[in-house]
């Protein structure tokens, strides 16, 4: 009946499916959740779009993937300029020259660069052979201990000393006063939602929702020539070889009838003893106004707790220390036996994709098996 069953409506399989319907493909997308859009899904609440999987800004260096996106969506032109918040101290994230004047009074950019190298050398540290280590040797001791160690440790459930250096090696570290999160050349949100722009991707492409790909997979594999996954890899395979992990992300939203709860779209909370990592006020993705350009009289917020995965939970972020890589490569040698199943995405690939990296992906895969 189809030449491609899409299994998850996210951004790797909606652009999959985009693409294959413009080169006369027949596709059906299927998705166990009852809604399209996979973790950039956004639902309209008090006229906000809340990202109900965690704030999602897009960013690329990427002209044709911005241009791509662009097709579905008009973009604001939102800047990610996040906070730090240390037992009620603020500070600006990325790290730049607010960051180290607050931290240290220094105002020029020599004073702080010769601050961090007398941290760095006075820690011994010449080859980061770890998180903290590598943590320190790009911004020094004091703003690891407010602003990295709590956070992280947090996020991953596991020392700092424990996590491989390459997760904090793109932190950006600024000797300016430059605000933007960011080294991106395109930057923004999708105006009206994230939501709205996959659905205009999937616009007239057959969409089953509450379909679970893995629990009626005999009967679903009968119903076109090939299969794109973007699911878990290991659950694919019924974890006959163990389960990959991951950490996974609770969120707690809560209405308030107040204009303003922050002040900005993503405060961190470094300290180790706040049980969330951040709270995100999503009105401000989109500068507070609703879709007719009104002040929206109520706001939004998420706190995020991220915990350790089990096996049924929304995986959320690979852990891709040695012992995981080395069995998610088993996972990836059995994939290859399956001719008519190509395996796609961040939890097909285990592997963390920036939005802009998935599409990008997608359309690499587009083109090698439709032009």
């Amino acid at each position: 009946m189809y030449d491609y069953l899409v299994v998850g409506s996210g951004l790797f399989g909606s652009v999959f499916a985009c693409e294959a319907k413009k080169y006369g493909k027949k596709v059906l997308v299927i998705d166990k959740r009852p809604n399209i859009a996979g973790n950039v899904y956004t639902q309209e609440i008090e006229g906000i779009n809340v990202h109900m999987y965690g704030a999602h800004i897009f960013h690329t260096n990427l002209k044709h993937v911005w241009e791509y996106v662009n097709q579905f969506s008009e973009f604001n032109r939102f800047t990610n300029s996040p906070v730090a918040n240390y037992h009620g101290e603020l500070y600006s994230l990325p790290f730049n020259m607010y960051t180290f004047n607050k931290m240290w009074g220094v105002v020029a950019p020599e004073e702080a660069a010769a601050k961090i190298e007398e941290q760095k050398s006075k820690a011994g540290i010449t080859e980061p052979q770890n998180l903290e280590e590598q943590a320190i040797s790009l911004v020094g001791t004091d703003i690891y201990e407010k602003l990295i160690k709590g956070y992280t440790e947090k996020q991953w459930g596991r020392p700092c000393n424990e996590l491989p250096a390459f997760i904090i090696k793109r932190l950006p570290v600024r000797l300016t006063f430059d605000n933007n999160y960011f080294n991106a050349l395109y930057q923004g949100i999708p105006i009206g939602g994230y939501t709205k722009m996959v659905a205009n991707m999937l616009q007239d492409i057959e969409v089953q929702l509450n379909v679970d790909y893995l629990e009626n997979k005999a009967e679903l594999d009968q119903v076109a020539t090939k299969v794109v996954y973007t699911g878990p890899i290991d659950a694919y395979f019924d974890y006959q070889l163990g389960a990959l992990e991951y950490r996974s992300v609770r969120f707690e939203n809560e209405i308030l009838n107040k204009v303003n709860f922050q002040g900005n779209a993503a405060v961190n909370y470094t300290d180790s003893e706040t049980p969330w990592t951040r709270i995100i006020e999503h009105k401000w993705f989109e500068f507070g106004k609703d879709k007719n350009g009104n002040d929206l009289p109520k706001t939004v917020i998420s706190r995020e707790y991220s915990s350790e995965w089990n096996v049924g939970d929304e995986p959320y972020y690979p852990v891709n220390d040695e012992k995981n890589s080395k069995l998610y490569e088993e996972y990836r040698s059995l994939s290859e036996k399956e001719s008519q199943v190509i395996f796609g995405g961040r939890l097909g690939e285990y592997k963390y994709y920036d939005m802009d990296a998935v599409i990008d992906s997608a359309l690499k895969l587009a083109e090698k098996e439709l032009v």
